[in-house]
């Protein structure tokens, strides 16, 4: 539309009447004559109101749930990420207490036996059905190890290096079927040689075949010529088994030995063997026995036990 006189005056004209109407409408409030005029209106257009209404809120409202989503995605993984750290710190610190427990009892172990040791950390193992059993430790020949040193942890006897690298050693369980050690019955010193058998108690063949022997006996190392590749007094195990004696020269016992073969992880390499030989000294301290509870009951002149009631209640 030009502007022109006429389109000025026709402008002014319809604002006044908008403005009349309105007025109208306010002043007549539920009785206004437009009121007709504004049900009409929403019956057209209602019905495409809630259409429209109907098409847009779900995508509203599935982009404030998407939203919605993805916060509470983020503070979840937020959540769980603080949790796996915590569980990790707990996890790392139970670890750290349980390996300066086992490097205590390292230490306790080679002061009784006046050993010099190496402490070295278990890095791998090798497959119990292979030819060997075997873990391999993060001390070499940078560190002083020599091949035939022997290997302890706080418990006992663990093995003996064989192959030694400038950073790592492998050492051969004493649960290798091809490992053999010496050994000593602590107290009557009868003498024996003790061989691996897997995950089961070690054979060890005594060679005094009248030997006295009975379960829950101990067992040492005799030593090496040398003391290599054994130094004397390292604890082995206890007796769990006696084979009946048949006349020979020989006889047969086994060992439960002290060590736990599948849960290695700070062990010691003795690469200064002790002065003396310290015996029975590094083996650890025997159960005190439980005390036997006895009950004594006294007769009362009455003939019941003491305390017991006689026919009459106290007090009548």
């Amino acid at each position: 539309m030009r502007d022109t006189r006429e389109s000025r005056l026709l402008l002014v004209l319809l604002v006044a009447i908008a403005f009349a109407l309105i007025t109208v409408d306010i002043r007549g409030g539920e009785e206004s004559p437009v009121d007709g005029a504004r049900r009409a209106a929403a019956t057209v257009f209602g019905p495409v109101e809630n259409s429209v209404a109907s098409a847009v809120n779900p995508v509203g409202n599935a982009i404030a749930a998407v939203r919605d989503s993805g916060e509470r995605h983020d503070r979840i993984a937020e959540l769980e990420r603080q949790n796996a750290a915590l569980k990790a710190k707990l996890g790392s610190d139970d670890r750290n207490r349980s390996r300066v427990r086992e490097l205590d009892n390292l230490l306790k172990k080679a002061g009784a036996g006046q050993y010099g040791i190496k402490a070295a950390e278990v890095i791998a193992i090798g497959a119990a059905q292979g030819f060997s059993w075997t873990v391999t430790i993060d001390a070499g020949s940078d560190d002083g190890i020599k091949r035939d040193m022997t290997v302890i942890n706080g418990d006992g006897l663990v093995g003996r290096v064989t192959t030694v690298g400038p950073g790592t050693s492998t050492v051969l369980l004493a649960s290798d079927p091809d490992f053999t050690v010496g050994t000593r019955m602590e107290r009557s010193d009868e003498l024996g040689f003790a061989t691996g058998q897997g995950d089961r108690p070690l054979s060890v063949q005594l060679l005094n075949g009248k030997a006295k022997v009975k379960p829950g006996d101990r067992l040492v190392t005799f030593g090496s010529r040398a003391d290599r590749p054994f130094v004397p007094g390292v604890p082995v195990g206890e007796v769990v088994r006696v084979d009946p004696s048949t006349g020979n020269l020989t006889r047969n016992i086994f060992v439960r030995p002290y060590v736990g073969f599948s849960k290695l992880d700070v062990v010691g390499v003795v690469v200064q063997a002790p002065r003396t030989d310290p015996r029975d000294a590094v083996l650890p301290p025997k159960p005190a026995p439980e005390p036997t509870v006895t009950v004594t009951v006294t007769p009362s002149p009455t003939g019941a036990p003491s305390g017991a009631p006689s026919g009459q209640p106290e007090g009548e």
